[in-house]
């Protein structure tokens, strides 16, 4: 599973691991398209013109030079930042981790998950997306936008949660005295 798996405790195994939806990919790659395509018709204008020698040449590397830092800024940064963009669920927490060069995250230990919301709009259910808002006992709701097949996830992390408080319950049963 990649990252993830480095920042495991012992025992504690991975339930579910997402990236955020592909959806967020789609914007910036017509972008660059659009950027393409200009870069291609500036070079046929800079080719059809009347410059010459070095002139042409200095065109040529001033185009090249745009094309490649919006390849680098429009492209390849919000490819690398969606690959490096976590949504982990483990039999123990919900971890949440991003960032390229300076990574940030957020650990939710199951136990103190109280309340797991989904929410949807119709295009989101059409590429079935959406937020994921999860409410702990000590904390405010933190709400996770674009996750993937949002519904397979609130069930699993609900289960999850589930497990974790009847097991908790039934431990609590056991130390009573309690008979199931």
């Amino acid at each position: 599973m990649g990252y993830p798996e480095q920042s495991l405790a012992p025992g504690e195994s991975v339930v579910l691991h997402r990236h955020p939806h592909w959806k967020l990919m789609v914007g910036p790659l017509l972008v660059f398209a659009v950027v393409t395509l200009l870069a291609g018709v500036l070079g046929g204008i800079i080719t059809g013109s009347t410059l010459t020698g070095g002139s042409r040449t200095a065109a040529f590397t001033v185009l090249a030079v745009f094309w490649g830092i919006a390849l680098i800024w429009l492209a390849l940064r919000p490819l690398v930042t969606w690959a490096t963009t976590h949504f982990v669920v483990t039999d123990r927490r919900v971890m949440y981790r991003n960032g390229i060069v300076a990574r940030s995250g957020i650990d939710i230990p199951i136990a103190r998950i109280n309340t797991v919301e989904f929410r949807h709009g119709l295009m989101d259910r059409i590429m079935r997306t959406g937020s994921l808002t999860i409410e702990s006992a000590a904390d405010e709701p933190l709400t996770f936008i674009n996750i993937p097949d949002v519904e397979r996830v609130h069930a699993l992390l609900y289960e999850e949660v589930l497990e974790d408080h009847g097991d908790r319950y039934d431990d609590h049963r056991a130390f009573a005295g309690e008979d199931r």
